[in-house]
Order: structure tokens, then C-alpha cells, then sequence
């Protein structure tokens, strides 16, 4: 049997939903009493892949302007 949440019970409780997920539990989140998302843990296999590390160009990081201006200047 599939497991069901309610958002505003998902909200208030999410530390205690997120430990549930960890251990590989699903819910499917509710409004109104018609589901609107399914949150799922990840699969061990899955790994997030990195395709900038902007700390290499600098320490701070960089900023979503100095971005956006590169990539414009890349689609000039």
C-alpha cells in the first residue's frame, strides 16, 4: 500500500519525512486530496554529477550575473 501525506502535514514534519525517505520510504504529497508530486528517495546508484565547480575560479564562488554575462557573450 502506497503511503500518503498531506503538504501542510509534509511541511510540519519534514525532518521527520526526511529521515523516513532516507530509509527508503515513498510518499506520495496530497492537496486537496488529489496527489500532486511523489517524493522518493534516490537510488544508490545515482550520484549527482559535476559539471561546474565555480569555487576553482574563485574561492567565494561566482555570481549568477557574472554568469549569465559570459554565457550571453558564448551565444553572441
Amino acid at each position: 500500500m502506497e503511503q500518503t501525506v498531506g503538504v501542510k502535514e509534509l511541511r510540519e514534519n519534514l525532518d521527520k519525512y526526511l529521515i523516513r525517505i532516507k530509509k527508503g520510504e515513498s510518499f506520495t504529497v496530497i492537496k486537496k486530496s488529489k496527489p500532486v508530486f511523489k517524493i522518493t528517495p534516490l537510488d544508490a546508484e545515482e550520484k549527482w554529477e559535476t559539471v561546474a565547480d565555480f569555487t576553482e575560479i574563485s574561492k567565494n564562488g561566482v555570481s549568477a550575473h557574472k554568469i549569465l554575462k559570459e554565457l550571453h557573450k558564448l551565444n553572441a
